[in-house]
């Protein structure tokens, strides 16, 4: 039997004008049309062939050679094809849209737009949909995943919310990136490197995109002493400079860059203007 949603090795069992049959086993005869045979594929009957499968816009089973941009039961940010009555079509790569039913969205689209999602089967019809709802398919509960502070994890950014970013967290489970810990432009779909910030009680996870700790402020303040001396003794970033500013130089945040030239004022070593710091 095939597996809807999978790449799946079947033979080839004859040719027509308009492509090939498969041996689909229990689910019969799967047409693999002649746009969709990969380039230099043995077609020969008796052959195997690696192709996905899913529904046609006939509800129809149909293989293709092409691999789409996210199978069943995995995430995937989509671009948003087009839009009507019934739901969105997401483009996943392959000559028919992933569909997504209005009910299934977290926030209003429009064409253009990216969406992060999960792909799904229906349990009605076995056809593949899409869902922005992550919460439906991933825990934000994270108290038994074993996440230490500062632990390095993969982060895909799935909407912007009042406190922050919703993140998808290694593939398995959701966390928040707040507003004060996002120094540099991030957008929705975007995939980037993280770090554990807090376990919370409630086992939600905070995320920064930056490691915490005096262990880091010190290694910071090593880098700010460095580029004085390279630049003669005085640097045009203050606590007053712009968060976008400090970022570009040294990729932190604003906080944490005034934390360590706080620690740098309280040794001695700088003084700080409103528009630069100087060497003493």
């Amino acid at each position: 039997m095939a597996t809807i949603g999978k790449v799946n090795r079947l033979t080839v069992l004859r040719h027509v004008d308009f492509g090939l049959y498969l041996d689909g086993g229990d689910s019969g005869e799967i047409l693999l049309p002649r746009r969709e045979i990969p380039k230099d594929a043995d077609t020969d009957v008796g052959s195997q062939l690696d192709v996905f499968i899913y529904h046609d816009s006939e509800d129809r089973l149909v293989a293709t050679g092409r691999k789409p941009r996210a199978m069943l039961h995995q995430f995937a940010a989509l671009r948003v094809a087009d839009i009507n009555r019934t739901g969105i079509f997401l483009d996943w790569g392959l000559t028919k849209d992933l569909f997504m039913p209005h009910s299934e969205e977290k926030r209003p689209l429009q064409t253009g737009d990216t969406v992060l999602v999960y792909v799904y089967q229906d349990m009605h019809t076995g056809r593949l949909l899409a869902s922005a709802q992550l919460d439906r398919f991933v825990s934000a509960d994270a108290s038994s995943s074993g996440y230490q502070v500062n632990q390095p994890v993969s982060l895909w950014v799935a909407e912007r919310t009042e406190h922050g970013y919703l993140c998808l967290v290694d593939g398995q489970h959701l966390g928040l990136l707040h507003h004060h810990e996002v120094f540099r432009p991030v957008k929705i779909g975007q995939g980037v490197p993280g770090y554990v910030r807090e376990l919370r009680a409630d086992g939600r996870l905070s995320l920064s995109l930056q490691m915490q700790g005096q262990a880091v402020r010190d290694e910071l303040s090593e880098r700010i002493l460095a580029e004085l001396e390279m630049r003669g003794g005085v640097l045009e970033l203050s606590d007053k400079s712009p968060a976008s500013a400090i970022a570009a130089v040294f990729g932190v945040s604003k906080g944490n860059y005034k934390k360590a030239i706080g620690g740098l004022f309280k040794q001695g070593l700088i003084e700080i203007g409103p528009q630069q710091i100087r060497l003493r």
